[in-house]
């Protein structure tokens, strides 16, 4: 289980990352809504948005992980590549 959640979160962060560095590049933080209504410091916000970017990528992913798992996969104990149509 801890693996396959490093299968998932993993990816997660680092495209996190990558996503924030491009928003940031962009808007400044302090323009955020978030910033203002929160009384947000510009650290604070970049924070506040990284963890929101990493949990939707991990929800994202971990769905895609959920349905490339065949059941017959689960009862026999063993991973195996999803069989897909020729």
């Amino acid at each position: 289980m801890s693996r396959l959640a490093m299968v998932v979160l993993w990816p997660a962060f680092v495209m996190s990352g990558v996503l924030e560095a491009l928003i940031f590049a962009l808007v400044d933080p302090s323009d955020l809504w978030v910033s203002e209504h929160l009384a947000l410091s510009r650290q604070g916000t970049y924070t506040l948005c990284f963890l929101l970017l990493w949990l939707v990528i991990s929800i994202a992913a971990a769905i895609s992980v959920l349905m490339a798992r065949l059941p017959d996969d689960e009862e026999q104990g063993r991973r195996s590549a999803p069989h897909w149509p020729r």
